[in-house]
Parts: C-alpha cells; structure tokens; sequence
C-alpha cells in the first residue's frame, strides 16, 4: 500500500511540475470611455467602478492572450462597453438588474503582431451574445465579475484564434 501511494504521489508531482506554458500577451487600451453606452455603476462610485471593470476586462484578455505563441501580442481598443442588464433606480439606490432583453455587447478593434512587431492579423470587432442566459457553458464564471462577458470574449478568442493557439512545454 505503501508502494502505491508513494509511486501515486511521484506521479502526481511530475504532472504539476510538468505544467504547459504559455507566452503571447496582450495591451488593452480604451478609446473615450465617456461614451460608452452602458458601464454605469449600481452601488459603486462611477470613477471605481469603471476602474474595476477595466482592469476585470485586461485581465481577460491577457488570460486569453497566454494561449497565443511565444512573444506574439495581441492589442485590444475597446471602443464601445455595454455590459449585461442595466442599472435602475430602487428607491434611493441604484442596483444593476439582469434580464436577458439586457444583452452584454463589446466593440473594439484588434491587432495580433509577432516578436518583430509584424502584424499577422487586425480586425474590428462588435460582438453580442443575446443568449447570454442560457446554456451550460454560461456558468464558467458564475462567481466572477463579468461573467456573461467573459464567456462572450472567450467564444470569440476560440472561434478567431484556434488555428493560432500554441502549447510550449516548459
């Protein structure tokens, strides 16, 4: 019994350590935020709250960006946010309310360049996902911050990328 839970923890270890390593990154950038149609705050301060929602949404696709080869970089204008449901006043609060007749929706352009800065491809995007409420894939992030957005970001980066996505064993 011994023999097996050693043998069982050597090989558990190596699969940790032998983890899969990605290396493309990604630069976000927001051009005139004021106009965007929906990143209004329900409790929150609307400076912080847009603050947050930024840096949630870098975070994103740098995550997404990792799949992508060794130094390649994908740069990300967000030019239009509008994010699941919408905010409504009840009583003297305001609180966002999510309905699925409140579509998450995301504009922006891209550009994926190599080490040498070459661009490999650019586009502009508008995506919307009015069925953002169902399926099951939907519930990967239940517990995040933009959660129906993030699922939206991720169908796109799959469908735009998977010829393009690199595994590089450390």
């Amino acid at each position: 019994m011994k023999m097996l839970t050693s043998t069982l923890l050597v090989f558990f270890t190596a699969m940790l350590l032998s983890n899969t390593t990605y290396a493309g990154t990604s630069n976000v950038s927001w051009l005139d935020p004021d106009k965007y149609r929906d990143i209004n705050p329900g409790e929150q301060g609307r400076k912080q709250f847009r603050e947050n929602t930024f840096q949630h949404f870098e975070k994103h696709f740098a995550k997404l960006a990792e799949n992508l080869p060794e130094g390649q970089i994908l740069k990300v204008t967000v030019t239009d946010v509008d994010l699941a449901g919408d905010t409504h006043a009840a009583g003297i609060s305001r609180m966002r309310i999510v309905k699925d007749i409140y579509f998450p929706r995301l504009n922006f352009s891209y550009q994926l360049v190599d080490t040498n800065g070459i661009e490999i491809i650019a586009d502009t995007v508008v995506l919307k996902d009015m069925s953002f409420m169902m399926g099951g894939s939907r519930l990967k992030y239940r517990n995040h911050a933009l959660s129906y957005e993030k699922t939206m970001l991720d169908d796109w980066f799959a469908k735009t990328f998977t010829n393009r996505m690199v595994k590089t064993e450390k």
